[in-house]
Order: structure tokens, then sequence, then C-alpha cells
């Protein structure tokens, strides 16, 4: 395995634990506003696209981010390593923040139509490919190594927590001014991170920073390719998280609607079985985010992917609503902690001068090319019924685990201490 170069965060924040340390605190405060804006913008845009068009073209304006968001990825990865990753969430939530102000005020004052609904989303898309990597990238410049896994458990929590309540307080704002409204409450959110990440102190730059970013960003981004590729960790880790989360996806996401829909529990029974797996998810992080470390991370992980798969498969067998939230429970529990772990060794395992481009690869596969997998799960469903296509997914999912399982590297990775 290639010598880790370690940031000297911990210089500034010692041993102390990362929950108990201000200046974490500060960047969680700012990671947290930024999501629950997020989770507020996504509401209110699609809001606005259902008013002023068709479904069809209501659709094409949410997807429309997916595109720039996957194709710039890898070299947002380059640009958070050359920049820095404080430097780059800033900038990100500062332009995320003015665009969406703006459609804010434009939807106020006038009633332009789809076009700066489709900019807005386009936009979003860019900026993300960039602020994905960077807030991946951060944690390991703000906290010591031993933290890192703590970290990730208080990040888990801040998504759930973030997705729960975003909903509802974007309804508000729609119910309360419309979708101007509603636009500038996740504006504002955004904003609110802003400050608190200047407020942020960060460790210095990678001693090998200059020789991982030296010449075009073209070289950078092969120089990342190639340090993953001869990682002895991190190539099959990315290999078990593309495995895991293709099998996820579709079950999990379009697989859900069809058996909510054939098994007569409708939209209300759906939300319970997503509720169990908020639940199961956010107790897994808040496991890490109180315990900081789990021994022997990379069998955990391993075991974890295997007998989610289980979980995952069952879903299209269970006999009641009941059995289905309690297995979605297990199945959120199981994900969200092999899936945080995941996260924790890809930080504790990387050269912090390649965290960028590294948190890029793990990101494009999980948000750029897994979710092409749905249309296919529905279609598969529509062909073959939910059992086998679940099945399948499980398979999927469990070769995952047995990636882990099967590379000594990955299968006796550990985190820090």
């Amino acid at each position: 395995m290639t010598a880790t170069a370690t940031a000297p965060a911990a210089a500034t924040t010692g041993d102390r634990p990362a929950h108990r340390d201000p200046n974490v605190l500060r960047w969680l405060g700012a990671y947290t506003s930024s999501m629950l804006g997020d989770s507020v913008y996504y509401l209110a845009l699609s809001w606005a696209a259902v008013q002023a068009g068709s479904p069809a073209q209501a659709g094409l304006v949410m997807s429309a981010s997916a595109v720039p968001r996957a194709v710039l990825l890898l070299g947002g990865g380059v640009i958070a390593d050359r920049l820095g990753p404080r430097r780059v969430v800033i900038g990100s939530d500062a332009v995320r923040c003015a665009a969406v102000l703006a459609v804010a005020a434009l939807l106020y004052l006038t009633s332009p139509g789809l076009w700066p609904l489709a900019l807005l989303a386009l936009v979003f898309g860019t900026v993300d490919a960039v602020f994905m990597p960077a807030v991946g990238a951060l944690p390991a410049r703000i906290t010591g190594k031993g933290q890192l896994a703590r970290v990730q458990g208080m990040r888990g929590l801040a998504i759930r927590f973030s997705s729960v309540a975003g909903a509802p307080l974007g309804g508000l704002g729609v119910a309360m001014g419309g979708a101007p409204l509603a636009f500038a409450l996740a504006g504002l959110l955004i904003a609110v991170s802003v400050p608190l990440l200047i407020s942020v102190r960060i460790g210095d730059r990678p001693a090998d920073q200059g020789a991982a970013t030296s010449g075009t960003a073209w070289n950078d981004l092969k120089a990342g390719l190639r340090y993953i590729r001869g990682h002895r960790v991190l190539a099959p880790l990315m290999l078990a998280i593309a495995l895991g989360d293709l099998g996820f996806v579709g079950p999990l996401n379009v697989g859900l609607t069809l058996l909510a829909d054939r098994r007569g529990w409708g939209a209300s029974g759906m939300g319970w079985i997503l509720a169990g797996f908020g639940v199961g998810a956010g107790a897994a992080s808040l496991l890490l985010a109180v315990r900081g470390r789990v021994p022997r991370a990379g069998l955990v992980t391993g075991c974890a992917c295997a007998v989610g798969s289980v979980a995952i498969g069952a879903l299209a067998f269970v006999p009641s609503l009941a059995a289905a939230v309690g297995t979605a429970l297990l199945v959120g529990l199981l994900a969200g902690l092999s899936g945080a772990l995941c996260g924790a060794l890809l930080q504790t395992q990387s050269d912090p001068a390649y965290l960028g481009r590294v948190t890029a690869v793990s990101s494009l596969v999980s948000l750029g090319l897994t979710p092409l997998s749905m249309p296919f799960a529905a279609a598969a469903i529509g062909a073959f019924g939910l059992g086998p296509v679940y099945a399948v997914s499980a398979a999927v999912c469990a070769l995952g685990g047995v990636v882990v399982l099967a590379v000594p590297a990955l299968r006796r990775a550990e985190l820090p201490g």
C-alpha cells in the first residue's frame, strides 16, 4: 500500500473527540445547513417545474443536473486537490446561494417559464461536480484520522436530518409564498454555511501536494486514477462500492414504488417502508458518531454487505407491511453501517493529496452511474416480476461483500484508533 502522508490536521485538534471539537462542530453546522438548503431547493424546483410545464418537461428539468454532475465529477476532484477542499466548498456554496436567490427574485417579479429552472438545475449539477469531491476531502483536514469514522457518523446524521426536515420546510415555504419563497428559504439556508465554513480551521496542505498535483489537470486526473488502481485497499473497495450501490439503487427506489403498488400498501405504505429504512440508517450513523471506531472495519463492512443483501432480497417476499418495514429497517442499518465504514476507509486509506480525486471516483460510481440502473430495474420488474429482480439485485450486492471479504488487505483494513 502506498505510504500515506498525514495532513497535520491533528495538530490543530489534538486527540479531542470530533463531537466535542468546536472546529468540527462548525463544519457540521455548515454541512447540515447546506444539505437542508439542498432538500428545500429540490422540493421547490420540482414544484415550480410542475407548475410551469408538463410532467415530461418537469422531469427533464429535474434530471438536468445529472449530466454535468456525472461528466465533470472527475475534474472536480482534481480542482479540490489543487485548490484545497475548504476553498472549493465555500465557493460552491456561494455560487449555489447566489443562483437560487436570483431565481427566487426572478420568479417573484415575473413568470419566466421553465428556462430559469433548467438553467438553475444545470448550475447546481456543474457546481456539485466540484462540491462533492471537496466535501469528501474536507474532514481529513479538520480532524485527526482517529476521528474520521466518528465524523462519517455525524455526517450521516446530518444527511438524515436534512432529508427529514427539508421536505416539510420546503412545503411550508411553498404554502406560504409559492416557489419564490421556497427558493429564497433554500438560498438563505445555503448562505448560513458560508460564514461557518470561513471560521473552520484546517490543517496544512499535504507535504507531497505539489508532486501530486503538478502539470496539467489531465495529468493530475490520470495520476489519481493510477493511484487508485495501484492501491491494494482502495481499488477493491471502489469495486465493492460499485457492486453494492448497483444492487441497492433499483430495489430501494423504483422497486419500492412498484412493490407497494402491487401489494396494495399504497403511498402511505411506501412511506412507512422508507421511514423504516431511514431509522435504520440513522441508527448506524449514530452508532459511529458515538463509538467513533468499529474494530475490524473491513471485516464488518464485508459482513454487513453480505447480510444486507439477504435483507434486500427478502423485501420482495415479505407477507405484510409490518414485515416490510422491519426488513427495511434492517436494510437501512446494515447499508448505513457499510456505507459509513466505506467512507471512513476511503478517507483513512487515501493519501490526503489524492483525497479529492478518490472521493470524485467514489461519487461518480454512487451518484453518476448507478442511478442509470433504475430504468432497467423497472423494465425487468415489468418483464420478470418483483421476486427475480430483487433476487438478482441482492446477488449483486452480495458480490460487493464477497469482494471485501476475499481481498485480504481490504478484509483486514482497520480504522485508526
